[in-house]
Parts: structure tokens; sequence; C-alpha cells
């Protein structure tokens, strides 16, 4: 299994990068869109693991 790290320099390409296609105006919009996205899909990732922990406790139950 290979390990990804990313050092400061390749971050600050990418943020570099990021500008440059999307401009300074629609950042803001581009990052607010993606923290929805990513809260989103913590919130569904959560509820299927509480459903799974219910569904193996009524097994354990009966």
């Amino acid at each position: 299994m290979t390990l990804l790290f990313i050092g400061t320099t390749e971050i600050i390409v990418i943020a570099l990068v990021i500008v440059l296609l999307f401009g300074g105006a629609k950042l803001p919009e581009l990052m607010r869109g993606l923290g929805k996205g990513l809260k989103e899909f913590k919130d569904a990732s959560k509820g299927v693991s509480d459903e799974l922990k219910r569904d193996e406790k009524d097994d354990k139950k009966d």
C-alpha cells in the first residue's frame, strides 16, 4: 500500500492552479459547495453506520 504525502510545495502549487482555473471571485463559492458536500457525505455515512449498529443490536437481541 502506497501512502500519499503532500508537502507544502505541492499544496501551494495546487492552490495556485485552482485560483488560476476558477478565479478569486468563484473560489469562496466553490469552497462553500465543497464543504456542504463533505457535510452531507459525513451525515449520510453516520446514518448508515448507526443503522448497521442498530441492526446488529437487534440481531443479538433475537
